[in-house]
């Protein structure tokens, strides 16, 4: 297969390189608005963000009424504050949810079109802010791709949005900013994380060049399962941060897959974390991908540190999904859909608009609505 691949953004990875924003904003003017969450405000570091841009005589507009449930007309209030006070970028600081939102923001700053025009599919305008992502968690597959997915305010339902090329001018990836999560929550990170890179891996859109990404992704993903498990001495940090990296890219060389897309569809409709979602959905995605992809799951038990020299592609594949499923039981992370107080009926809609989303097309088989509800159905 042909690869055709263009990294938009500028990037910066490494620790301390937020200090390095205001020479990006620099570029495009003196005035920025600063789409972040308010749970940044705890650690300091909004107010150490926007010192950085004073102190680059850049003035920076806070926008951070971005709730955990934003649906997309969030940007449209971002948007009009940006065109208000004659903004020159928008800087996309915290979450996926905060970048989706910042992402969207800017296109509709600089364009004409409204926020249900580009939801039902236009393509935008080329004009528009100049997008800089300061992502303080490492698993957006959407960062380095042409697309990504916001939700529609009029059902909860989630929508692909095109981006206009050049939209990101800058993506500064740095650890010291990354969320500090504990616990179970912060289990289920990797457990995501891992779900879209192995789905990405098996796509029919797969080449060698995103294999040679996931494949360290998926590799780091499940060192840092293994250190949960076992409380090892390990930089989760940095590990997260090279781990998000490599699987946003991969993931932008290929694409991510129907259980991406029913995690974000379950936490645009209901109010559980998509890492929870993904971890709940992950063995019975991987079970279909032991049909469709036998050598590709082989290779991830591998990549996994399991025993599979000797054994048959089956059986290594088949030690994959029981090795996660391993994993779960004693990380004790959420296991079923119905532990978050979901209805079975009311998942119908969801599997509806994940199926719809178009990086589900290439998927290694061939996903019909009902193919989606039924990896739901087993996981409830």
């Amino acid at each position: 297969m042909d690869i055709a691949f263009r990294l938009d953004p500028e990037l910066i990875i490494g620790a301390d390189t937020i200090n390095r924003i205001g020479a990006f904003c620099n570029k495009y003017g003196g005035r920025a608005l600063v789409a972040t969450e308010q749970v940044l405000y705890e650690n300091q570091n909004i107010e150490r963000l926007t010192t950085i841009l004073s102190d680059s005589n850049i003035e920076s507009i806070v926008f951070d009424e971005i709730p955990a449930q934003a649906t997309a007309d969030v940007a449209e209030t971002a948007a009009s504050l940006a065109r208000g006070a004659r903004c020159s970028a928008i800087v996309g600081f915290g979450g996926l949810k905060t970048q989706s939102i910042a992402r969207l923001a800017a296109i509709l700053a600089g364009s004409r079109h409204e926020i249900f025009d580009l939801l039902d599919g236009r393509k935008p305008d080329d004009a528009f802010l100049p997008y800089i992502a300061v992502p303080t968690t490492g698993r957006d597959p959407f960062l380095f791709s042409g697309y990504f997915i916001a939700v529609d305010p009029r059902d909860r339902s989630v929508k692909l949005v095109k981006s206009p090329e050049r939209l990101c001018a800058a993506a500064i990836i740095d650890s010291g900013l990354s969320e500090s999560l504990s616990g179970t929550f912060s289990a289920t990170t990797a457990f995501d994380g891992f779900c879209v890179a192995v789905e990405a891996y098996c796509s029919s859109r797969a080449s060698f060049l995103s294999d040679a990404l996931l494949e360290q992704a998926i590799s780091l993903y499940a060192q840092m399962m293994k250190v949960y498990m076992d409380n090892q001495s390990f930089d989760l940090v940095k590990s997260a941060t090279s781990a998000g990296f490599l699987m946003a890219l991969g993931s932008a060389v290929s694409a991510p897959g129907i259980g991406a897309a029913l995690s974000y569809a379950l936490n645009g409709r209901f109010p559980v974390a998509k890492s929870w979602c993904s971890t709940v959905l992950l063995p019975y995605v991987m079970e279909r991908l032991v049909t469709a992809r036998p050598e590709k799951i082989a290779k991830v038990a591998a990549l996994m540190g399991e025993p599979v020299e000797g054994a048959s592609v089956a059986d290594s594949a088949a030690m994959a999904v029981d090795t996660i499923r391993n994993y779960m039981g004693v990380l004790k992370v959420p296991a079923r859909l119905k532990d978050f107080n979901l209805e079975l009926d009311r998942l119908i809609p969801v599997a509806d608009a994940a199926r719809s989303l178009e990086f589900v097309a290439f998927s290694p088989w061939t996903v019909a609505a009902e193919d989606a509800f039924d990896i739901l159905k087993q996981a409830y």
